[in-house]
């Protein structure tokens, strides 16, 4: 008896196993029952509630078997302070700190704090302690249970009195507690679920208790899952609202669990209530608030979908239920390939299936059916919702209608494709100008490549009008109506030559604050012109080449190929044969580039055309200066005709704008003094044995393969695989050169 001077025993008989028990009791909360001595340490230990005790100074000297299996250490590592040693040592603190107030002001415990489990995990837990005092209020013992709230587990208490503190300990246990007997037959509720209910213990027993107790509509709900737990001999677990002694009615997990004896036969059931109404409520409140957001996403004109993470489909809002005319339900059954045109539909899937298996965003345009058969254009967006744990939950779709967009875009194409029609017959080459022998053999050879996707090397001295001749290849292919896009490789940082060509990821390096796509996906279908390609580095000349050989290349700092579908046109003014046989190109590269050369002559090679440029130019910026000439001096032209032109056509240009600006009179004349017959003055060079130059050369394209392939030097992937020679001569090669591999290593 708490409080009291001691237990109260009740009187013994005959239980229905034929055994017997002897139940203690609290005064006021006693019933008997004949029946032998009923071993509620048996019950304590078998109980799946997380039971302990300690004495008043906190010294933990009682844990239950069902703590001692769950920590999986004996019960000499928890006893006094080592019950510590389970606790997460993020929590080991927080708890501690909160027992010592509990013992020093004598109030009830009450925290959470993770617990390590036998297989080493762990797992929250709230801890309560609550002291059991005498008549003077002095504190005879502290009662403890844990409870596993991350799973919602409530341990289950099935415990009788025998003793006086054993039944303040069930009195003690936060949930209500029952025991009946192996036809259900209350046999014991203890404090808890007296207080709360307002029955006494006899009112417990009575036939019509649960009809008491229970709300009237879950009454035949929890009589029927009892019957069936009593016929199968398996707990049940039920959610119910029972009534409070204000009459009020709470939501309550209720689960009952069978107690057998070592043949197997069911001795007691024992059961615990849960107080769950705040959870109910609170699920209420987010079926509310799921309700309200459901309307809220219903008014927004974008098509919104969610998706579980096998691509199962969760929901779709108004909009896109009205636009393809099919309800939630009926959706649900549709195959993903009838959202969107099947023209589209393989592109779509292979984008979304990327994005899926990488578990990054995706976007992309694609066709959708409205619910009349017409198909518009629409932008998606597939973002992954990540956990706390960073794991992916669900998958948000937002669908945006850019139809008129696209059709705009597609009538701003046509006028583009008319406007360039017109060109064309206006002029075959634009504005390649002339008519000579040498440059009608370039025309033919333009003519025949340009239908195909044949890598063309462009060669010729600075300012013959090489990238002229690239474009009039891509207008005459079949990716003239996509960009012609234009690199000077010699005019882009050392540093930046990788970024500018392939893109970047954001935070690849310093000053990557986003995304940014490359050149080569700018001239996707189309083509890229790699003017100065001969002052590529080595690590960049890895990559193009890579990019020719595979079709595919990744951004700086990416980790997932990209498909190139790209032409590439690629010019120089160096003798790249002669360079690729120094060592300073790569032959293997140059070989893949010389697909198709177009040798461009140099003004001095095709004169017969001076006349036409001089006629073009003064023409193109008269009319821009607003000046008119009616002829031209032949002693200026005869002076033109005889000057060698190392700048070529470039400087021919310069030469006829600048003498626009300055010429006053209706003739057309050229300044003598700008055209000098002596070679232009060359700088002096120092003079380097042409070994060293090898070796430095050498040395630069082993470090740039070493860096491209991260310090590795044999496999597949290794830079030996690279530059085509045994690992063991490129190791040999390494030491001699004296270069540190491992500074390219990262982790």
């Amino acid at each position: 008896m708490i409080g009291g001077g001691g237990l109260t025993p009740l009187e013994t008989m005959p239980d229905s196993t034929g055994c017997n028990m002897h139940i203690m009791a609290s005064s006021g909360h006693s019933f008997e029952r004949p029946g032998a001595t009923l071993d509620l340490r048996l019950i304590i230990d078998q109980t799946p509630a997380l039971i302990h005790t300690g004495r008043p100074d906190g010294y933990l000297d009682f844990f239950n078997q069902t703590w001692l299996k769950f920590v999986g250490v004996p019960l000499e590592d928890l006893l006094g302070w080592k019950w510590t040693s389970v606790i997460h040592p993020a929590d080991v603190d927080g708890l501690v700190e909160a027992w010592r107030k509990a013992l020093a002001t004598g109030e009830s415990l009450a925290h959470e704090a993770r617990v390590r489990r036998a297989d080493g995990e762990y797992r929250w837990m709230f801890h309560r302690k609550v002291p059991l005092r005498d008549e003077r209020g002095a504190i005879l013992k502290w009662v403890g249970s844990s409870v596993d709230f991350e799973e919602r587990e409530r341990a289950e208490e099935r415990i009788q009195q025998s003793e006086a503190e054993l039944r303040q300990l069930i009195d003690a246990i936060p949930q209500q507690v029952f025991v009946f007997a192996p036809d259900w037959s209350p046999l014991f509720a203890n404090r808890r679920e007296l207080e709360y209910t307002g029955l006494t213990s006899d009112e417990i027993q009575w036939k019509d208790a649960a009809e008491r107790v229970f709300h009237p509509e879950d009454l035949k709900m929890v009589e029927s899952s009892r019957e069936r737990a009593v016929a199968d001999g398996v707990p049940f677990e039920i959610e119910a609202r029972i009534r409070r002694k204000d009459g009020q009615y709470r939501w309550f997990l209720i689960r009952d669990n069978p107690l057998r004896d070592e043949q197997g036969r069911i001795i007691r059931w024992y059961g615990t209530r849960t107080d769950i109404e705040d959870r109910k409520r609170a699920e209420e409140m987010l079926q509310q608030s799921e309700a309200d957001l459901r309307q809220v996403l219903d008014a927004v004109p974008q098509h919104l979908a969610v998706l579980g993470v096998d691509r199962s489909r969760l929901y779709l809002n108004q909009a896109a239920l009205d636009y393809h005319g099919w309800t939630l339900e009926s959706s649900s059954t549709r195959h993903a390939s009838e959202f969107f045109h099947p023209g589209d539909w393989e592109h779509v899937n292979r984008e979304v299936q990327s994005g899926f298996s990488t578990g990054s965003n995706v976007e992309f345009e694609a066709r959708m059916p409205r619910s009349d058969g017409e198909y518009r254009w629409f932008l998606l967006r597939y973002k992954p919702l990540l956990d706390d744990n960073g794991r992916i939950t669900r998958w948000i779709v937002a669908a945006t209608d850019i139809h008129d967009r696209k059709q705009a875009e597609e009538r701003l194409r046509l006028e583009n494709v008319a406007l360039r029609e017109e060109i064309d017959k206006a002029s075959m080459f634009e504005e390649i100008v002339g008519s000579s022998a040498a440059l009608r053999s370039v025309f033919s050879l333009v003519a025949k490549v340009a239908p195909t996707n044949s890598t063309v090397l462009i060669t010729g001295e600075t300012g013959t009008g090489k990238e002229l001749i690239a474009r009039a290849v891509h207008k005459r292919s079949q990716r003239s109506s996509r960009a012609f896009v234009s690199v000077n490789c010699a005019a882009i940082p050392r540093d930046l030559i990788a970024s500018e060509l392939f893109g970047h990821e954001k935070g690849a390096f310093t000053g990557a604050t986003q995304r940014r796509l490359g050149r080569f996906e700018l001239a996707e279908e189309g083509t890229i012109f790699l003017d100065e390609v001969g002052e590529l580095p080595g690590e960049s000349q890895i990559a193009l080449l890579r990019v020719l050989q595979e079709r595919e290349f990744e951004r700086v700092g990416g980790d997932r190929p990209i498909c190139a579908d790209v032409r590439v046109i690629a010019a120089t003014n160096r003798d790249l044969e002669a360079a690729a046989a120094a060592g300073t190109f790569r032959s293997d590269l140059y070989y893949r580039l010389n697909v198709f050369p177009i040798a461009v002559p140099p003004l001095r090679d095709r004169t017969e055309d001076i006349p036409l440029l001089v006629e073009y130019f003064i023409d193109r910026y008269a009319r821009k200066a607003g000046k008119s000439f009616r002829q031209v001096s032949k002693r200026s032209l005869d002076l033109l005709h005889s000057y060698p032109w190392p700048g070529n056509i470039r400087e021919l240009q310069n030469i006829i704008e600048r003498s626009v600006i300055v010429c006053e009179s209706e003739t057309f004349s050229v300044d003598e003094s700008w055209l000098s017959s002596e070679p232009l003055p060359q700088e002096p060079r120092i003079k380097v044995p042409l070994s060293a130059l090898l070796s430095a050369k050498e040395k630069e394209t082993i470090e740039a393969a070493l860096r491209e392939c991260s310090g590795r030097v044999s496999g597949p992937f290794g830079a030996a695989a690279n530059l085509g020679m045994p690992r063991s001569t490129l190791e040999s090669r390494i030491r001699s050169l004296k270069i540190n591999k491992s500074r390219f290593k990262t982790t």
